[in-house]
């Protein structure tokens, strides 16, 4: 998630009704900081935050890809006999949904960096992924 930045100013005089502007903004963000500092007439108040719809989004996405992932991965162990966790981790599953790697080149990076084996259906991988995408998207 990207960190955002918003500005507020609390005035000395007629405070509440930026109090309550910034209140109402809180409750829709993930606050990551805020700072404040007192200038003159009134407080600074500086929000680092990330905007929670977007979150929500990615969340959703990766929920989906997890699934779709997890359809593949059923088929083809039955198809070859085997434990869903040895054609893909389960842990695995997670770290591709979340960064969603649309070229074989993308989920090298992504498989080792944790020191894993790529896995051998690696196309296969990435084409559930971006036929997610694709359905998502449209």
């Amino acid at each position: 998630m990207s960190t955002e930045i918003r500005t507020f100013i609390i005035p000395d005089a007629n405070a509440e009704q930026a109090q309550a502007n910034l209140s109402d903004f809180l409750r829709t963000v993930e606050i990551q900081r805020i700072d404040t500092a007192y200038a003159v007439d009134g407080w600074r108040v500086l929000v680092l935050y990330g905007d929670l719809k977007r979150k929500e989004e990615s969340q959703q996405i990766e929920a989906a890809i997890a699934a779709a992932l997890n359809g593949w991965r059923d088929r083809i162990a039955a198809q070859e006999g085997v434990a869903r966790d040895i054609i893909l981790p389960d842990d695995l599953v997670q770290e591709i949904a979340r960064f969603a790697p649309t070229t074989e080149h993308e989920l090298t990076i992504i498989v080792g960096g944790r020191d894993l084996p790529v896995p051998l259906q690696g196309g296969e991988i990435v084409q559930v992924v971006r036929s997610t995408l694709d359905v998502l998207i449209d």
